[in-house]
C-alpha cells in the first residue's frame, strides 16, 4: 500500500494537541488593526481549538500527524 499523501496546507496550519485533538490559530490578526481594540487583538494572539464537527475532516488530511 502506498503512502497517503498530506495537504502541505493543513500541515502549515495545524497542530495535533497531546490528548488527539486539534490546534488552530485565530483569524482577523492579518490586517486593519488599528480600528481593532486591544482586547480583540490579545485574545487573537490565542489558539483555539477545531470544532469537533470539522476535525474528522481535518484529520484526513494530515493522516500522519
Amino acid at each position: 500500500m502506498p503512502k497517503m499523501k498530506s495537504n502541505s496546507g493543513a500541515k502549515k496550519r495545524f497542530k495535533v494537541t497531546g490528548s488527539g485533538k486539534l490546534k488552530r490559530k485565530k483569524a482577523y490578526k492579518r490586517h486593519i488593526l488599528t480600528k481593532k481594540s486591544n482586547k480583540r487583538k490579545r485574545q487573537l494572539r490565542k489558539d483555539a481549538i477545531v470544532d469537533k464537527s470539522n476535525e474528522k475532516s481535518i484529520k484526513r488530511l494530515i493522516p500522519y500527524k
